[in-house]
């Protein structure tokens, strides 16, 4: 199914009026919202029911908090993705990326050749390299220490974003280090931020599916607590439309935000939907879902914007995941983030991702232009790199495996009105 087809497309409404046709008690919460005031858990749940004029009432003010929390700026940053390793034995339900190390395929990148992506990225423009992989068991406690310093010694000015908790916990078992200090050699040896992933659900039953609870939700927590209490900051992600549902969803929110409010260590919120094609949860488990709905992709980004505002004001929308058109769509949903340009990116591939590698940043202007916004491009920690409203970055050509006749932008030759989704 293509992504415009889930879709059905509506006029953009006033807030005044969209809020007039809600019901009375999304609308009370929506005031709240609109008030300042904190969305509880059960708010949130709530508003994940939306549907026909209380979604369209939801959206409506998502987009007007996004405007006086962020202003008109999208941000968007330049950066390249490294996946040092697909090797990996956890057997995550959800993934199709993990393969054993005798298998066709198996990969474990050389340092040198983790270095020359990271001066490549650099070369054309990259401020950040973001550092993932599987858990090799071959791999020691160093490994990733040694990773930190092939890039930083051959590009000392990049940004390393670099290593989810679940690869923390992976070090930190092989080293035998205490967390604490494993972080802070890490931060030592040119660490700059870390992933939030790896979060999935932080439910204990749903992760029990997902992944046989290898990283529970508590262990998740206390890792990304020790990161920002190291001043390490990170990202915050959850992966939705699979076994799960809006009680989860408003739990995870909630959660995640008791965190920013300790810690503040969170630089942004990015909803991940589940892409099912190739996995084995889809595919074995009888109440598995084949990602989310149009719907709640909307519900998902509006009601974060809801729920995080004042904690964690940027919120992205993952164009890997739904697609250039539906990213830009969220923009009017309470996004004002459209991540990374990416130039490689195989995990989302290899569940099933329909949707490429690389966005330019020519591209990711002109998505922005499109929707009426102002282009910024940021750094990781979100200081301004670039500001585009008055001119045009440089065109940065597309990696040589970038698929032939693709063309992401299609879409904005067509007319584009506000979309709500449908179910």
């Amino acid at each position: 199914m293509s992504e415009a087809a889930d879709i059905i497309r509506i006029e953009k409404q006033p807030l005044e009026i969209a809020l007039g046709d809600a019901s009375q008690d999304i609308r009370a919460i929506l005031d709240r919202a609109l008030e300042g005031r904190i969305i509880t858990r059960e708010e949130g749940e709530a508003l994940f029911s939306a549907s026909g004029a209380d979604l369209a009432a939801l959206v409506a003010t998502a987009d007007e908090v996004r405007r006086r929390r962020v202003g008109d700026r999208v941000t968007f940053v330049t950066v390249r993705n490294i996946n040092f390793t697909n090797v990996c034995y956890m057997a995550c339900q959800f993934c199709n990326f993990g393969v054993r190390k005798e298998a066709k395929g198996a990969e474990l990148l050389s340092l040198e050749e983790v270095a020359n992506r990271a001066e490549e990225a650099w070369l054309r423009g990259g401020t950040e390299v973001c550092i993932q992989g599987g858990l090799h068991p071959d791999i020691d406690g160093d490994h990733y220490f040694r990773l930190l310093d092939a890039v930083k010694t051959r590009v000392p000015q990049m940004h390393v974003h670099a290593f989810s908790p679940f690869e923390i916990w992976y070090g930190v078992k092989k080293s035998r280090m205490p967390l604490e200090d494993y972080l802070a050699a890490l931060k030592q040896a040119g660490l700059g931020s870390m992933p939030g992933t790896a979060a999935e659900i932080l439910d204990t039953q749903v992760r029990l599916q997902l992944t046989r609870n290898k990283l529970s939700a508590d262990e998740w927590e206390r890792i990304i607590r020790a990161a920002h209490a190291a001043g390490i900051r990170t990202t915050s992600t959850i992966m939705y439309g699979h076994i799960d549902g809006p009680a989860h969803w408003a739990a995870h929110i909630d959660r995640i935000r008791s965190i920013q409010m300790d810690t503040g260590g969170f630089t942004e919120f990015v909803p991940l939907g589940f892409v099912h094609e190739q996995t084995r949860l889809f595919r074995d488990h009888p109440e598995a879902r084949p990602g989310p709905t149009a719907a709640e992709n909307v519900r998902m980004h509006a009601v974060a914007r809801l729920m995080l505002a004042g904690f964690i004001d940027n919120i992205q929308v993952s164009w890997v995941k739904l697609g250039p058109e539906t990213a830009r769509f969220m923009l009017d949903c309470g996004v004002n983030d459209l991540g990374g340009t990416l130039m490689n990116e195989s995990i989302s591939r290899a569940a099933g991702s329909v949707h490429g590698q690389e966005i330019t940043p020519s591209e990711m202007v002109r998505i922005i232009r499109s929707a009426g916004r102002i282009p910024v491009q940021r750094n990781t920690l979100y200081e301004v790199v670039a500001d585009y409203s008055e001119r045009d970055p440089d065109e940065i050509a597309p990696l040589v495996g970038r698929r032939q006749g693709a063309n992401p932008l299609a879409f904005l030759d067509r007319a584009a009105p506000h979309p709500v989704a449908a179910e």
